[in-house]
């Protein structure tokens, strides 16, 4: 039996903030750069994502920062907290990484501290990570996510080429939320009001007319609405594993160290629902 392969853990990057902007009421954009992202790259994937590490408050941590280490030595309620956010965009010839932060007020741990840096403040992340990229050999695309997934949805619409069939769906609180994507494929803005998160979302797909052809899709945000969608795409229109970049980014009534402990269980259990409906 051939071994398996060694799991490599995440390399560890000191990024320094360069400069910030609030480009929505909700949305708020940190580019980080600096010599701490000289080993940083993040061009092979649309939905590049690295997990930000926040120490808690009066906890330091020797160097070099070595996280295997930290977690192996340190009591746990020392340890960073993680909270995971895609790579909006990345450029090599400058080596800066820009993300977007959903702001809920003072709520959360990664909003607030993305709404008060300021350019010279560090912070450390891990990754990136990444599986997904529009191929160019799909009939068509399909683009569907709430806040959460618009860094990737944009960087995705970003990268396909022009002519793409592509259906792209968002849904936002309302119309200030939406932005400029540099595109031209149309983005079919859902403002969900006072409707439960992904409502609109499901509506929105449910009532496409699916074109012909191999369909590639990228569905993200909310747990609930993905499960649905899930369902939908794998039952109802037989889209193959393969062609589906499909996951709960966040669960409504959990915090990220929640949902990403019952993840895998909650993963398991819609696959086993849906294979016995399939």
């Amino acid at each position: 039996m051939a071994e398996r392969p060694v799991r490599q853990a995440p390399a560890t990057h000191l990024g320094r903030v360069v400069r910030t902007e609030r480009i929505t009421p909700h949305m708020h954009r940190v580019v980080l750069g600096g010599e701490g992202l000289a080993d940083f790259a993040a061009d092979e994937w649309t939905d590049h994502y690295v997990k930000f590490l926040f120490p808690p408050a009066g906890v330091s941590y020797p160097e070099p920062f070595d996280i295997q280490r930290i977690r192996a030595e340190v009591p746990r309620e020392q340890w960073p907290v993680t909270r995971t956010y895609s790579v909006r965009s990345w450029d090599p010839v400058t080596r800066e990484a820009v993300f977007d932060f959903v702001i809920h007020g003072d709520a959360g741990i990664a909003g607030p501290w993305a709404a008060a840096a300021r350019p010279g403040d560090t912070v450390r992340i891990l990754g990136p990570g990444g599986a997904y990229a529009p191929q160019a050999d799909a009939d068509w695309h399909l683009l569907a996510g709430d806040e959460s997934a618009l860094p990737a949805i944009a960087a995705s619409l970003e990268a396909l080429p022009a002519g793409a069939v592509v259906h792209a769906f968002v849904e936002v609180p309302g119309p200030e939320e939406e932005q400029k994507i540099a595109t031209d494929a149309e983005v079919v803005w859902l403002h969900r009001g006072e409707r439960p998160v992904g409502q609109a979302l499901l509506e929105a797909v449910r009532a496409l007319r699916f074109p012909a052809g191999r369909l590639q899709a990228f569905v993200h945000g909310e747990a609930g609405f993905v499960k649905e969608l899930r369902r939908m795409l794998r039952i109802e229109h037989q889209v193959p594993r393969e062609d589906l970049s499909i996951s709960g980014y966040w669960r409504l009534g959990h915090n990220e160290d929640g949902w990403q402990a019952s993840k895998p269980e909650w993963n398991a259990q819609v696959e086993a629902e849906q294979e016995k409906t399939a």
